[in-house]
């Protein structure tokens, strides 16, 4: 592998050297000496226009991260620097360094960014949006032009859920030479080896886009090995100037060793350590696509979008808490057999949008109209027993004692208006009517067949309204509301054993996103944003303990509500420009009172009140803030954040048991030093990842991969090198 990156690096810079000395052979030109005395990086972050992809954003907040610009660590996609300046943007780790973004806001869950529709493209890439909306696509950042987030006042358009939308586009071709390469190679601590290799251009009404992505790395605990690759490649031809069509397949595997979870004694005695050497996990997903844009009339435009998700993640692990070692038994003089779980997935996606601008009186209005259908095959095997060897193998004794499956289907329609009563201040009424049903149908061992068919309807009417008021062109006003909903999943309709139950009266999550927020540009040195947000969930779902016939049962039921409040604030201020240099700050930063307002769980032994009690994995206060050194063509980033303590549970458990499964997430500071410098068509990336090589955690997850204490990197150093041709 090593050898195969240093020849891809040698011929790519060969290349570019020769293609240099071809053009200067055919012609010389004499050019005047030009000096560049300063050149500032523009801010990565900006805000989306008023209409972006047929869709209607004025009103809402949303924010674009222009990663080219980064001064980040891209291979390993260091969610702390991407985001820096997304203010309440919570993200933590749990399928190794490089190979998943677990990102939320505003004291959502983080799990694989499931709270958001998530994008490539603006292609949604959901696994499935009933059964499991988790995104276990992950493309390579190298390959990310910027990143797009609309927050949850914006869903009518695209779906419900509380999150918003979060769609990351792709490098597009070069529109002038036919033929375009571009090759990023990575080297970092713990034996991080990344290479990104990607060609594109435009021939007449042809245009292409390709790459390819391959990394692996030791990981910074014991045994945390994980070997990734991506690719991708789209087509697109234009019809003519009203006329485009574009066709792409995607795909991103990963591998990863899984060290296992720890207590917080051996946190304490050391974080590198792994308590499992034989677990596994593994998605591979394949996203095709095609769109069509068209223009049907002078004031009307019109997009249709067929798209899927296809693929299967895999998973072999000794399952226990962290204080339950996995050991060679004496009489068997083997280790115990391991478990096997095998999802697979089939969702298939139509969506057509269609925009009009058009005139009423003297009000100027644009009319966006949307649907949206899917169905949805999901495959879930659980339980299986695995071999007691020491490999990645998914070999199962018997059949699974769970094996389900869910169909899902849905159609939706969207209609939102915008009424622009001047050239300050717009208005957007919309509405987003949604039907769908999801049926299981399979078998669970310990289940009587008769109950394990379920179907669920989700009928589902929301509103939005969304307002701004453009003070001035770089100074404006924005407030919205809109309703969400979030469906019940597969996982919460399978009981987890003989003593469970499943609610008959299990409801979806329902609730609103509210926002009222200032963003002022007074010059080209200072970007503000403050915004007061409050999200209310409810009908959120836990365990209940309930009695039937005289036995006591542990029962999925629906707890309570939560109510999410806070503010968000980013201040970008270049406070220095010099002849030579120039030095800028930042701060983002939110602080938030998450807490449950109505709803009782079970603590083991009986149902107790959780009103008052704050959400779990929600800090009270996250903030990042930065100093910024510009010159040249160089690039210098010392950023500092700190993270609130936080709760694993409902039940606010402060005391963490032996297991270390649940208690008290203690607040951390970080410090990150990282560079970029540009010199002609040569970009080198440097990052000093947790300066003080801080041991700290920012999850106790209840699920996947493990209740537990899972530590983050200490100290790393990476080092890339890219090229364009």
């Amino acid at each position: 592998m090593k050898h195969k990156f240093i020849i891809i690096l040698l011929c790519g810079m060969g290349m570019s050297f020769a293609s240099r000395a071809q053009q200067d052979s055919v012609k010389t030109m004499d050019l005047k000496e030009v000096q560049i005395r300063n050149f500032r990086i523009q801010n990565p972050i900006d805000h989306l226009p008023n209409i972006q992809n047929l869709q209607l954003i004025g009103g809402r907040k949303s924010e674009v991260v222009s990663v080219r610009q980064l001064a980040a660590n891209l291979s390993e996609k260091t969610g702390r620097t991407i985001f820096a300046k997304i203010p309440s943007a919570f993200v933590y780790d749990m399928d190794g360094s490089g190979n998943q973004i677990n990102l939320s806001v505003r004291g959502l869950d983080g799990h694989r960014s499931w709270e958001f529709n998530v994008r490539q493209n603006g292609v949604m890439i959901n696994t499935d949006i009933y059964g499991y909306p988790a995104s276990h696509y992950s493309m390579p950042m190298e390959a990310v032009e910027r990143i797009e987030l609309v927050r949850g006042t914006a869903s009518l358009q695209y779906g419900q859920q509380f999150g918003g939308m979060l769609n990351y586009v792709l490098k597009k071709p070069s529109n002038t030479q036919k033929i375009s390469l571009e090759n990023i190679s990575t080297l970092g601590s713990f034996g991080l080896l990344s290479n990104f290799t990607s060609i594109g251009g435009t021939a007449g009404k042809w245009s292409y886009y390709a790459y390819y992505q391959k990394r692996s790395s030791h990981g910074y605990r014991d045994g945390a090995v994980s070997e990734s690759d991506a690719q991708h490649a789209e087509i697109s031809y234009t019809f003519s100037p009203t006329l485009k069509a574009k066709a792409e397949l995607s795909r991103s595997t990963y591998l990863y060793s899984i060290p296992g979870q720890l207590t917080d004694e051996q946190f304490a005695e050391d974080p590198m350590q792994a308590t499992r050497t034989r677990n596994y996990y593994s998605p591979e997903i394949y996203i095709p696509a095609i769109s069509l844009q068209a223009k049907l009339g002078k004031n009307t435009d019109f997009s249709l979008v067929g798209s899927g998700v296809f693929g299967q993640r895999s998973s072999v692990t000794f399952d226990g808490l962290a204080n339950v070692p996995d050991l060679i038994k004496p009489e068997t003089n083997d280790y115990a057999n391991r478990n096997v779980d095998i999802d697979n997935y089939h969702t298939r996606t139509v969506e057509g949008r269609i925009l009009h601008h058009y005139t009423w009186g003297s009000i100027k209005n644009n009319l966006s109209f949307s649907s949206r259908y899917f169905n949805n095959s999901f495959d879930r095997r659980q339980r299986g027993q695995g071999t007691t060897g020491s490999d990645y193998d998914l070999s199962v004794e018997g059949d699974f004692p769970r094996d389900m499956n869910l169909k899902s289907q849905s159609i939706a329609f969207a209609l939102e208006n915008q009424f622009q009563f001047s050239d300050k201040f717009s208005l957007s009424p919309g509405i987003r009517i949604q039907r769908g049903s999801s049926e299981m149908t399979g078998t669970i061992s310990y289940i009587e067949a008769s109950q394990v068919p379920k179907e669920i309807n989700y009928d589902f009417v929301t509103l939005g309204l969304n307002a701004n008021y453009q003070i001035d062109v770089d100074n404006r006003i924005y407030a919205g509301f809109s309703q969400a909903n979030r469906p019940v999943l597969f996982q919460d309709i399978i009981p987890g054993s003989p003593l469970n139950l499943i609610s008959s009266d299990l409801e979806d999550s329902f609730g609103y996103n509210s926002e009222i927020g200032w963003e002022n540009n007074p010059s080209e040195t200072l970007h503000f944003n403050l915004t007061l947000f409050n999200t209310f969930y409810g009908n959120r779902s836990g365990n209940l303990l309930v009695e039937k016939d005289g036995t006591t049962y542990l029962q999925k039921s629906n707890i309570g509500d939560s109510r999410m409040s806070g503010l968000e604030l980013l201040w970008d201020w270049e406070f220095y420009r010099g002849e030579t240099f120039s030095l800028s700050f930042y701060t983002s930063s939110s602080w938030m009172n998450a807490e449950y307002v109505k709803g009782e769980i079970s603590n083991g032994e009986e149902n107790v009140s959780i009103v008052g009690n704050k959400v779990e994995a929600a800090p009270e206060w996250i903030s990042r803030n930065g100093l910024n050194y510009s010159s040249g063509l160089l690039q210098l980033s010392l950023q500092h954040q700190f993270v609130g303590e936080s709760f694993a549970d409902a039940l606010n458990t402060n005391i963490p048991p032996a297991s270390g499964a649940v208690g008290m997430v203690p607040s951390y500071h970080v410090f990150d030093l990282q560079g970029i410098y540009h010199y002609r068509n040569l970009t080198f990336r440097a990052s000093l990842l947790n300066l003080l090589d801080k041991s700290y955690f920012t999850k106790r997850p209840q699920m996947y991969p493990g209740p537990g204490i899972w530590p983050s990197d200490g100290r790393s150093l990476v080092f890339s090198i890219g090229f364009q041709i």
